[in-house]
């Protein structure tokens, strides 16, 4: 059985019109996104984080707010970034893979679709591209000559009790995280899902590579979660932080391993 933290790092103020694909009853409803990277501990006390972050070069070209920077969110929670053997990458938005260099150690587990996305012909599109940092790719790159990159194709296993589902939709390459939990599968969905209402009301966020992937990637989140609602975590939601219980060590981490709160 894992523990599931999920560290807060940035924070983005947005209206919900910025959130959906799509008409929503109040357009300029306060709607902000948080961003989150997600620590695995083990009962060995093996650690494996999914995803990166941004960096603070990256949130000032970007115009976001950086709380605290991914490293001292660790930190915070007694892990040692240097540390860390395993770092699964659910996909190569900025958001979600910045920061390789922290992880000296790790090797990166990704998608064999998500690489051949960010490094292929869709990237002479700016309106994909945009959503990609090349220094971060560049730095996975690097990473894979060191022979520190494992690819998955489909699904595949991290560690017993943690393993990947390549879904694509959001980005090509996408994937869900499913951990093995005292209170059941938990399934980190990444950004399958940006918000909690965006699988609620089935209306997506607007960043989409492909959109049946990305609503059928919903129904895969539920499915690998035994239908649990609970044990399904969007990528974004400020209510992840409402329903679970706070970390005893860290006020900006969650423990998504417990019962969220009735």
């Amino acid at each position: 059985m894992w523990q599931v933290f999920a560290l807060r790092y940035a924070h983005h103020e947005r209206t919900a019109a910025a959130n959906f694909m799509g008409p929503v009853p109040d357009a300029h409803e306060a709607m902000p996104m948080d961003y989150f990277v997600w620590l695995l501990r083990g009962p060995d006390g093996r650690e494996i984080l999914v995803d990166t972050g941004y960096s603070a070069a990256t949130a000032a070209r970007r115009d976001r707010r950086l709380l605290r920077p991914v490293e001292d969110a660790l930190r915070a929670v007694g892990s040692d970034p240097t540390k860390i053997r395993d770092v699964i990458i659910t996909h190569l938005h900025y958001d979600h893979a910045g920061n390789l260099d922290l992880f000296p150690n790790a090797t990166f587990h990704i998608q064999d679709r998500e690489v051949a996305f960010a490094t292929g012909r869709h990237m002479c599109s700016i309106c994909i591209r945009q959503t990609f940092e090349v220094e971060d790719v560049v730095l996975l790159i690097r990473a894979l000559y060191a022979e520190r990159v494992q690819f998955h194709d489909g699904e595949g296993e991290v560690a017993p009790g943690v393993t990947l589902h390549g879904i694509g939709g959001h980005s090509d390459g996408l994937q869900m995280v499913k951990v093995a939990t005292a209170r059941g599968p938990l399934v980190i969905a990444g950004d399958a899902s940006h918000y909690y209402a965006n699988m609620d009301r089935q209306i997506p966020f607007p960043i989409v590579f492909d959109l049946g992937a990305m609503i059928q990637g919903w129904r895969k989140a539920r499915a690998l979660a035994g239908g649990d609602a609970t044990l399904v975590i969007p990528g974004h939601d400020p209510l992840v932080r409402q329903r679970f219980p706070v970390s005893e060590v860290d006020s900006e981490a969650w423990r998504l391993d417990l019962p969220p709160h009735s």
